[in-house]
């Protein structure tokens, strides 16, 4: 099966490690060239250097900080500068934010700017681009459903659905499409913190994932791959869970 990325291009956030990382190099290593955003830009330079020579398409690094005002219309500019074009948005920064039912508005605003405002800055500045070339793809990577805890990230990610359906129906017959994936236990450094032995992940993924381990970096990004390629043109404003079966919603 031919994906088909020539002459393609990319635009992914979160790139330093995890799923943002392992999206922004499995593009590159399909042909895609891949400007790769994080805070921590010298880890971006490193998969810059890792896939330089080993596939079609290049990552060129940029630096930046989505809680800065700014950042979404300066990463776009410089995205469109570097690329001329972007014709993939992977949306892959984010952080867990949990909270206490006393907090306040401070907290919960932290968590809706890096989780909902900026996504949708960031991906609002860049579909103008895509609508006058009649073709783009959009995928977010969000976060549960099935919260068991206050956590402002878990609802940032709730209006990010509701958002990213609304703007599918606007946007479909110019050829973009825009779809979330939902990551169940993925192993990164999120996840290493919070299951910090074997034995933590061995007992949770026997408790509440039925494929009975957490997933790859690799597993969720190959879905996303699939997503921005050609093929998924009839695949839009659709909630994907990628998550071994833990989601215990049928739809």
């Amino acid at each position: 099966m031919e994906l088909d990325f020539k002459g393609r291009t990319a635009l992914v956030t979160g790139a330093s490690q995890g799923i943002g990382r392992t999206t922004a190099r499995m593009l590159a290593l399909a042909g895609v060239d891949v400007v790769a955003v994080a805070r921590r830009v010298a880890l971006v330079e490193e998969l810059a250097a890792e896939v330089a020579g080993h596939g079609r398409g290049k990552i060129i690094p940029l630096a930046a900080d989505f809680y800065d005002e700014d950042a979404p219309e300066r990463v776009a500019a410089e995205a469109l500068r570097a690329l001329g074009h972007v014709d993939i948005l992977m949306n892959a920064a984010g952080q867990s934010r949990p909270v206490s039912f006393d907090a306040g508005k401070e907290q919960w605003e932290e968590g809706m700017v890096l989780n909902f405002y900026r996504i949708r800055e960031l991906t609002h500045a860049i579909v103008p681009n895509m609508l006058k070339q009649k073709w783009g793809r959009i995928v977010t990577f969000t976060g549960t459903s099935e919260p068991r805890m206050l956590n402002a990230a878990f609802t940032a990610k709730a209006a990010v659905h509701i958002w990213s359906k609304g703007l599918s129906r606007e946007v479909a017959t110019d050829g973009v499409t825009v779809n979330c994936l939902k990551p169940g236990r993925i192993h990164s450094e999120q996840m290493t913190k919070r299951y910090p032995t074997f034995e933590s992940e061995l007992e949770y993924s026997r408790a509440e994932i039925p494929v009975g381990r957490f997933g790859e970096p690799e597993e969720i990004a190959a879905v996303a791959i699939f997503l921005a390629s050609p093929l998924a043109s009839y695949v839009t404003g659709t909630v994907i869970p990628v998550d071994g079966g833990s989601s215990r919603f049928a739809f």
